[in-house]
């Protein structure tokens, strides 16, 4: 297992924009849960409030022509992959204008003009599809990679160490990103893992692996930069253990009596990649808030545009049905 350390390998400039990014994820995301508590979004919704630095850190290392699988918690790599706010929230509310015409939601957002293969309400689901893509990569002899998000949790379940398997087999193109933030829902590493180190998970097929802090996004960025360049050079897959926090219950209303008292306010004020990149740049109170005020009023319009948008007709609940 390799550890990566701070290269240095990311501009002042480049981290400015990282942390716009974070916070714009972490606006959206607070707007997002505060519209679901009022009603006026359907379905379950799961945020990654806490683990911004792994989305933006991931995607923005991705190749133009490479594709991702997410999960069930999707907004924050949606966004860093470039989708709009405006059609991300569209889906949210369920309109036509949205990222997957109103038919995704939460859990199923896409976007394939960038990328993006899908999110996934079942735990792992893109494990297998990854692999797939990856292997037409190299069956066509393109130099692009397919790269997978998935939670500890996902790593207990049969597709996963299937996926992982013929990945190394074969040797194909494809990066395996465990956002390690030790729940598996409620139910802490502890109690469903038997191994200590995640990454060990993947020795177990001879598989590359790296290991990083996924709250320092300058970290998270050279780690993915380092297994993107020895899956696309023809070495076979990487495993990714990036070791996150989830500064928030599993979804939204979730009581968290699981989590030990006072846990949360202890991970918020210690562990918020935002405050860390924050401290890293230097940046004075007045520089932040005109960051936070301008990312704050891309949410809002984002939330005018969706309720401005069209609702599909009944009659397309049917479209797109193949079974």
């Amino acid at each position: 297992m390799a550890k990566v350390e701070r290269e240095g390998s990311v501009s002042e400039g480049e981290l400015r924009e990282f942390l716009r990014e974070m916070l714009l994820i972490r606006r959206f995301e607070e707007k997002v849960e505060e519209r679901f508590r009022a009603g006026e979004l359907p379905g379950f919704l799961h945020v990654a409030i806490g683990q911004e630095a792994v989305a933006v850190g991931v995607c923005s290392a991705l190749g133009e022509d490479d594709v991702f699988a997410s999960t069930h918690r999707a907004h924050g790599h949606t966004l860093a992959r470039g989708t709009h706010p405006n059609h991300v929230m569209a889906e949210l509310y369920g309109k036509l204008e949205g990222c997957s015409r109103g038919y995704g939601g939460s859990m199923h957002l896409y976007d394939v003009e960038r990328g993006n293969m899908g999110a996934n309400a079942v735990v792992g689901g893109g494990l297998p599809a990854v692999t797939g893509a990856a292997l037409a990569f190299k069956l066509r002899g393109e130099a692009r990679v397919a790269l997978a998000f998935f939670g500890d949790g996902a790593t207990n379940i049969g597709t996963f160490h299937e996926a992982l398997n013929l990945a190394q087999l074969w040797r194909v193109p494809a990066v395996f990103v465990c956002e390690n933030n030790a729940w598996a829902e409620s139910t802490p590493a502890s109690q469903h893992m038997p191994i200590t180190d995640m990454s060990d998970r993947a020795l177990a097929f001879g598989m590359e692996a790296i290991s990083v802090y996924g709250q320092d996004v300058e970290e998270v960025r050279a780690a993915t930069e380092r297994a993107l360049q020895h899956a696309r050079s023809g070495e076979g897959p990487v495993f990714m253990d990036v070791e996150t926090y989830r500064l928030t219950g599993h979804y939204v209303g979730d009581p968290q009596v699981y989590r030990p008292k006072g846990e949360l306010d202890e991970l918020r004020e210690t562990q918020d990649p935002i405050d860390r990149l924050r401290e890293r740049l230097g940046l004075a109170d007045e520089e932040l808030e005109r960051i936070d005020r301008e990312v704050t009023e891309i949410v809002e319009e984002s939330v005018r545009f969706a309720k401005a948008g069209t609702d599909p007709a009944p009659e397309d609940a049917l479209k797109n049905v193949y079974a």
